[in-house]
């Protein structure tokens, strides 16, 4: 026997039981449809940590014929708690290969195995009879059960849901996957754990287990958006002059940028298990905000007045620099030629192309040196964009099944880029448009910042 609780969860067809399912085992690969009959077998959705399964959970196919199944049950007269038990195994071993109680076997089956009861109804539509006799079956099979409330609808028929639940099940709670919190997450295994003494220690190290892995999961967030910033704030294009134009590098160089924040994109959906997502295709873009567009910009980066807090001259807005350089010289003859993506006078912008000077050698094959990004805003835009899309992830249900809708206003940047942040950064970017070596602590400083922001924002 496993050492970890198993749950069947249980319902009328089309009452949210996958996507509970999916929302508790942080998978988005389960099936969701609101065609009835899309689960027609049981399935196992264990929730694994590091290697370790914290819990089980069976998504089951709905009641179909309880009604026919409760007259059988009855027809054997008064029973026993202990004669009901045996009364539902004989059913099943009965009708097992009978195709008109299917799916009304298969969800009986984990449970006849040992699995703990989670009855999920929809309190966004009114309390039908039908239900209670749905309750009564369960009800034989003696196990541990909890009653969760889902609201698919805008309505609530909560407190008429709950004056009969509570005459069937020893707790009721509400649950939303498709917008539960990982606090709510939490609140729900805390019931689970009281439903049977014996589960209490697995489903509090199960907690436990669970609260280290957000932990983690925020700080490989954190490692990936730090290395995707010093990765493209460092980044330089070089293509040889006689193939592209000054334009065309430029814009090879921003599409470069823009595969990089695509690549962070995916590494953060790596790690908060987000594997199958349906994005539109400005999804990346949230909503056509481009990573070089105006709104993007005003969105994500400093404003005006940080810029000219930050002393930010005329030549220290621009963006990032060609230079032609003649290979084999020593004498950088290349030199920078002048801001690339520049143009955003004190505030926005990258669309501009800056004046440039063409230098180095007519002798010898010149090249077209596009970066790094010098420009003072850009790394908050990235890293606001960074931090924006982690935090996406981490209050994603892994039931969504829809088109994810990227929501976001004004606000946004006063909740992470505070004064604080904004010293720590800088300090940090600086070094970084130098090139110097960044010191230890004040990598783990940004390291700290960045963490904090996406655990308390």
């Amino acid at each position: 026997m496993s050492s970890y609780p198993k749950f069947a969860v249980i319902g009328h067809p089309n009452k949210g039981k996958s996507s509970i399912v999916a929302s508790l085992a942080l998978d988005d690969t389960i099936a969701i449809s609101d065609t009835p009959g899309t689960t027609t077998k049981y399935r196992s959705f264990p929730l694994v940590v590091d290697g370790k399964v914290l819990y089980e959970l069976f998504d089951t196919p709905g009641f179909q014929r309880a009604r026919k199944i409760m007259r059988w049950l009855k027809s054997a007269g008064d029973l026993s708690a202990t004669q009901k038990v045996q009364r539902l195994r004989e059913f099943v071993r009965e009708y097992e290969n009978d195709p008109r109680f299917n799916d009304d076997i298969e969800l009986l089956k984990p449970i006849l195995d040992g699995a703990g009861i989670l009855y999920i109804v929809d309190a966004s539509k009114p309390y039908g009879s039908e239900y209670e006799i749905q309750m009564e079956i369960l009800s034989y099979t003696g196990m541990p059960s909890m009653a969760i409330l889902n609201h698919i609808g805008d309505d609530d028929y909560s407190d008429e849901w709950k004056s009969v639940l509570h005459h069937y099940f020893k707790m009721v709670r509400t649950y939303n996957p498709m917008s539960a919190t990982i606090q709510e997450h939490i609140s729900i295994l805390e019931s689970i754990a009281q439903l049977r003494e014996e589960w209490t220690p697995s489903i509090k190290e199960s907690i436990e287990a669970f609260r280290e892995y957000h932990k983690s999961n925020i700080q490989k967030s954190s490692d990936a958006i730090i290395s995707y910033i010093k990765d493209s704030l460092g980044f330089v294009l070089e293509v040889k002059s006689g193939d592209i134009s000054k334009d065309d590098a430029i814009i090879k160089y921003q599409d470069e940028l823009r595969d990089k924040e695509r690549e962070l994109y995916k590494k953060l959906e790596d790690i908060w298990q987000h594997r199958h997502l349906k994005k539109s295709s400005s999804m990346l873009e949230f909503e056509e905000m481009d990573l070089f567009s105006t709104k993007s910009i005003s969105l994500f980066g400093l404003t005006q007045k940080d810029i000219i807090l930050m002393g930010m001259g005329s030549g220290a807005i621009t963006g990032a620099s060609i230079d032609m350089i003649s290979v084999g010289h020593t004498l950088l003859l290349g030199g920078v030629v002048g801001a690339i993506v520049g143009g955003v006078g004190a505030y926005l912008g990258f669309d501009k192309v800056a004046n440039t000077k063409v230098l180095g050698s007519k002798i010898s094959q010149e090249y077209i040196h596009v970066g790094p990004m010098t420009n003072k805003n850009f790394p908050y835009i990235i890293l606001g964009r960074a931090i924006f899309y982690a935090l996406t992830l981490r209050d994603l249900s892994h039931a969504k099944r829809d088109i994810i809708e990227i929501d976001i206003n004004e606000s946004f940047t006063k909740k992470w880029l505070n004064d604080d942040n904004k010293k720590i950064f800088e300090k940090y970017h600086q070094l970084l448009r130098k090139g110097k070596n960044i010191p230890i602590e004040i990598e783990e400083e940004y390291l700290e910042s960045i963490s904090k922001i996406l655990t308390d924002t």
